[in-house]
């Protein structure tokens, strides 16, 4: 199974809108995919239409009491994509992995019996035990990043931790890409912004831009991804164009598969 950790420690940026509709997409040409809602708040649960009282086992029981997997797992509206929910029950994680023996590998062990293709984990906007717990898990990192200057920041401050991961816990985690979001073309400097970044981490940043799309934001009030509330709107598009870029950033033998 290929594991790709959707964060930044920035909020707001589009990370759970990315992961929904990124999993969504990639069921949607059959590959079996799993979503792991590691966020407190349960957005990405939340979007996929599975109600605070289905949300049995979650992620927080996968974590701290190594529930098994399939104890965890719920088969959403979408064919081929299942999730891991998230509950209020997470917020309170990262205080009692502190004292757990391989507090950072905990993630990695619940996802080892999965018989998915590719797995997103939807992190929550820190760097805390959480995130590193999804960066352990994982094979690559996507980083969605809005166009304004404060994200430049926060994306040193994380690429800084990246190779601190890389150097205690994971050394297989690279950055499949940096994916740009609440893209504005009539804002300079969202231009300014985006040349930035491109100027720096060069074919690091995929080609495709999610711009600003309303119907990205009503989707999740809905239960559904935006490619299925609205398969035909610009953020939908943009989101296959940067599922299509992502798999072919993908080891050759699982698209092979």
């Amino acid at each position: 199974m290929i594991t790709i950790a959707v964060a930044n420690q920035k909020g707001g940026v589009g990370k759970t809108t990315s992961a929904v509709n990124l999993a969504t997409a990639m069921a949607a040409i059959g590959w079996r995919t799993l979503l792991v809602d590691l966020d407190p708040q349960g957005n990405a649960s939340t979007g996929l239409g599975i109600e605070r009282d289905q949300r049995g086992k979650s992620s927080y029981e996968l974590l701290v009491d190594a529930i098994p997997l399939d104890e965890c797992v719920i088969p959403t509206q979408i064919p081929d994509l299942d999730i891991v929910p998230a509950t209020v029950d997470l917020s309170g994680a990262e205080i009692e992995l502190v004292e757990m023996h391989d507090r950072t590998g905990r993630l990695r062990a619940g996802l080892a019996d999965s018989h998915h293709d590719i797995c997103f984990i939807d992190c929550p906007p820190s760097l805390g035990l959480l995130t590193l717990n999804a960066l352990a898990a994982a094979d690559r990192l996507l980083v969605p990043l809005q166009c304004e200057f404060y994200a430049l920041e926060g994306l040193s401050q994380l690429l800084s931790t990246v190779e601190q991961v890389k150097e205690r816990f994971n050394p297989r985690l690279e950055i499949v890409g940096i994916a740009l979001t609440m893209f504005d073309r009539r804002n300079r400097l969202t231009d300014q912004v985006s040349d930035d970044v491109r100027n720096v981490l060069g074919q690091l940043v995929f080609e495709s831009v999610v711009p600003r799309n309303v119907r990205l934001s009503e989707a999740p009030s809905h239960g559904m991804p935006a490619i299925v509330y609205d398969h035909n709107c610009t953020g939908s598009r943009a989101y296959m164009d940067l599922a299509r870029e992502l798999i072919g950033r993908l080891p050759e033998t699982r698209k092979a598969a």
